[in-house]
């Protein structure tokens, strides 16, 4: 009975998205998408709280946080092993076969930490639902150079790491551990730009550009990127605004003084331009999120978006 019923009442939620026809400028309140950062699992009681929250300052905001694995121990280790590639084209699959989620006119998406370049990826290569604001939390978008120390009695994390230090450029590190696949230093670029499995890729640093990628990013209406201004778990914390840090001088190079952005590989100047890139600041260690922080950040960027025309466009407030 319990499943005969959550059935209907997804299929009623997905009709509603499905068959109304707004009138123009009509305020809708999106799904929220959220990826979960490594170490964390879907189901955890921070994950259900922070949907909790989502909910309480949106009210009727559909939320789903996505999982590789329904057993929540099996999806936490997914965030240390796994081949990202094939990871991505599986929520790619999840989502767009979701009754809710599929025929909403957009959703929005919420990554924290590794989370945040993952959801970057699922729009670049498939976008379907499309998100139209995407915010992430101390996410490793233009990398990690150097890996934190893991916890005494955290075997996982020391086995991931050990791996890491081992040789990070093989063909079985990159196909199977997850952080190896965002790894960057900027002192090696050759053997990055070569192997990297993951975010060279969808970064367009390689000579050949996938117009997709940047296409689909130009689409967001907002893409907002918060830094943990004493994060010492992520190294460089400035990667979570795109930024590069040399690991000798520890100069800094913002996005905007990259190749990257000067030749707009992803569509981020575009953005920047439009006014729809934001770099934000979030208080204290990677990950402290605060209440007050995340109901900020609900309330300006996921609040109800306004929906135009019969077929349910969304309509670009800029």
């Amino acid at each position: 009975m319990a499943v005969t019923t959550l059935f209907l009442s997804l299929f009623v939620l997905s009709s509603c998205y499905a068959s109304a026809v707004l009138p123009t400028s009509e305020a809708a309140q999106l799904p929220l998408v959220i990826w979960h950062g490594l170490g964390d699992e879907y189901n955890a009681d921070g994950m259900k709280e922070v949907s909790e929250l989502a909910k309480e300052v949106n009210p009727e905001t559909f939320v789903y946080v996505i999982r590789l694995d329904e057993d929540g121990n099996a999806d936490r280790t997914a965030s240390f092993f796994g081949n990202l590639t094939l990871q991505v084209e599986q929520v790619c699959e999840d989502l767009a076969s979701h009754p809710i989620l599929s025929t909403a006119p957009a959703i929005n998406a919420l990554g924290f930490s590794q989370g945040g370049q993952f959801l970057r990826a699922y729009i670049e290569r498939c976008n379907s639902p499309k998100v139209a604001n995407l915010v992430t939390f101390g996410s490793q978008h233009n990398g990690i150079s150097d890996f934190k120390t893991c916890g005494a009695t955290d075997w996982l994390c020391k086995g991931v790491t050990a791996l890491l230090r081992g040789n990070r450029w093989s063909s079985f590190v990159q196909s199977h551990v997850v952080p190896a696949q965002y790894y960057r230093d900027p002192e090696d670029l050759e053997n990055y730009l070569e192997f990297s499995n993951f975010l060279a890729s969808i970064n367009n640093e390689r000579d050949t550009k996938n117009a997709t990628y940047r296409e689909n990013l130009m689409d967001l209406g907002r893409f907002v990127m918060y830094m943990f201004a004493e994060d010492s778990t992520v190294i460089p914390k400035e990667t979570a605004w795109f930024a590069e840090v040399n690991g000798t001088t520890k100069e800094v190079t913002k996005l905007q003084d990259q190749t990257i952005y000067k030749e707009d590989w992803l569509g981020l100047r575009y953005l920047d331009e439009k006014g729809k890139l934001e770099f934000r600041t979030a208080p204290g260690e990677h990950m402290r999120l605060d209440e007050d922080t995340l109901k900020e950040a609900f309330k300006k960027y996921f609040g109800p978006s306004k929906i135009k025309g019969s077929n349910n466009q969304l309509q670009d407030e800029l």
